[in-house]
């Protein structure tokens, strides 16, 4: 048996936007390549037949559900080589998220294998998977076959569009009894949360209001907060900005930071560097505030405005406010 081997993350009951994105990416590739499309599972009794049978949706054909400590990236190896070498799976596809990345090098490493990471776009060339992956800050894209299979593929963030299947069936789920080497047992899940602006993903949100050095000091960010709110939406920053202490490295935006795609990006006093760019230029739509016509961000964004956005942003506010009657 060959094909394409998904890691499908949840939590508490809820599957990973990246995953899910995974999944739907994994499932289009194997139609046209013409082999099967799995995902696999791990977790307690927490994972039910149900919620796995649910990856279908997605296009999943089969998933996989294995017994190990959900969260822990050296379980999740030892299932997903044991599937591969069992299985024959020919690639093995993760969303982005630093999981996804301790899994990959791990699976690479336990393999031989080889490996590209921050995938952009995987197409099918010649009967094989060929990655793109950016280079040189994004000014540059390459493409990355593999000579030897498996071959590992870790997209970035947001990279893969969640796709519902056609037909909505269910997948079939087969549960794995897999023997966990001594070291991946060694470590235990204490406690798992991450620290996010206001409670709220930053990498799901559908509207984000960031905030750039425009904004002048940190008390700027209560009017990018009180936009956000009002649209239902999240706060986002520079790297400038979080490094002085301004905001959140939570919400960080950027090459170092995360990066999204939302629906809409409202960029507040951002001059659109590079670094910045490739961690937001996904978004559906970009508009722009910014007091310097020459701004770069406004040789990418969709509406650009050229004003103060001290008085900009409190009377779009109340705009939004209005709109929604109060």
């Amino acid at each position: 048996m060959s094909g394409i081997l998904t890691y499908a993350l949840h939590y508490q009951g809820a599957f990973n936007k990246n995953s899910l994105g995974a999944v739907s990416e994994g499932a289009r590739l194997a139609q046209q390549l013409g082999v099967e499309s799995a995902a696999v599972v791990v977790g307690g009794d927490d994972v039910t037949e149900e919620m796995c049978a649910s990856l279908g949706q997605y296009g999943a054909q089969k998933v996989f559900r294995a017994n190990a400590p959900e969260g822990l990236g050296a379980p999740v190896v030892d299932v997903m080589a044991t599937l591969i070498q069992e299985r024959g799976y020919r690639y093995a596809l993760f969303g982005g998220g630093l999981l996804g990345f301790e899994i990959g090098a791990g699976l690479t490493a336990r393999l031989r294998a080889g490996v590209t990471m921050e995938v952009t776009r995987v197409k099918v060339q010649d009967g094989k998977l060929v990655a793109e992956r950016p280079i040189l800050q994004d000014s540059a894209i390459v493409d990355s076959g593999y000579v030897n299979e498996p071959g590992i593929i870790i997209g970035r963030l947001n990279a893969f569009e969640i796709s519902p299947a056609a037909d909505g069936a269910s997948a079939e789920v087969e549960t794995l009894d897999v023997q966990l080497s001594e070291w991946s047992t060694k470590a235990r899940m204490v406690q798992r949360g991450e620290q996010r602006g206001e409670q709220v993903n930053i990498e799901d949100a559908d509207v984000l209001v960031a905030g750039g050095r425009g904004l002048g000091k940190a008390e700027g960010f209560e009017m990018a907060e009180e936009l956000a709110e009002a649209l239902g939406g999240a706060v986002a920053a520079t790297r400038a900005v979080v490094d002085a202490g301004w905001y959140s490295y939570s919400a960080q935006i950027g090459q170092t930071g995360k990066t999204v795609a939302p629906k809409l990006y409202l960029a507040a006093g951002i001059s659109g560097a590079i670094q910045h760019k490739v961690g937001m230029q996904a978004s559906e739509n970009i508009v722009a505030i910014n007091k310097d016509p020459n701004a770069p961000i406004f040789e990418f964004s969709d509406l650009g405005v050229v004003g103060d956005l001290n008085k900009i942003l409190p009377k779009l506010t109340a705009a939004v406010k209005a709109a929604k009657g109060g």
